[in-house]
């Protein structure tokens, strides 16, 4: 890496946690200064706006975020084991999240929505690839015979995305954390009744 380029990282790195708690328009480039200890020609030397900063900071923040979560996934070895440890993963996530500031993609969803354009197709491509990753765990659990065969794995990927982001939605907004986990206890036991293959 050139001094450049670890000079970019580390601003991105000091950025991401920033735009992930106060969202776009709540983090100054001012902020991004205090973090990095940075003067304004050290950021703008390095990035053209907040725009590329921001949009850097939430791939930076949706890559640790899938890291974390791919390798606990990575070391199970069937879709029922890969499917509880998602569940697992996001039990107590708005008391101790993973990423600081919570989850990246419900927190640039909400906060781009039509109002930065750049940020939304971000999130987007985010949200179809974790709905793809739910979908891919449903068909192995298929293939191994422990899912019903006619599971519609497309409408169960959403539900069980829907279900955790609405439940840390909830959770944080109510400063209880029991809702998110309730609802997380829900999703096992759709899956234990409605999705296991007891022929």
């Amino acid at each position: 890496m050139t001094k450049a380029e670890k000079t970019k990282e580390f601003i991105i790195a000091k950025a991401a946690p920033l735009f992930n708690k106060k969202g776009y328009a709540g983090t100054s480039m001012s902020d991004i200064m205090k973090a990095t200890g940075l003067a304004k020609g050290g950021l703008y030397g390095n990035f053209e706006s907040k725009d590329e900063i921001a949009a850097l900071a939430f791939e930076y923040s949706y890559n640790l975020l899938k890291e974390d979560i791919g390798l606990k996934i990575k070391s199970k070895k069937t879709g029922v084991e890969k499917l509880q440890t998602i569940f697992q993963y996001y039990k107590n996530y708005t008391v101790t999240p993973s990423i600081e500031g919570g989850c990246p993609l419900m927190n640039t969803a909400v906060d781009a929505d039509d109002a930065y354009p750049f940020l939304k197709k971000k999130a987007k491509l985010a949200l179809q690839e974790m709905l793809g990753s739910l979908q891919h765990i449903l068909k192995k659990g298929i293939q191994e015979g422990s899912f019903r065969s006619d599971l519609n794995v497309k409408k169960e990927a959403e539900l069980i995305f829907a279900q955790i982001e609405g439940g840390i939605m909830m959770a944080k907004v109510l400063d209880d954390v029991t809702v998110l986990n309730r609802l997380l206890e829900s999703l096992k036991y759709r899956m234990e009744t409605e999705y296991m293959n007891h022929s």
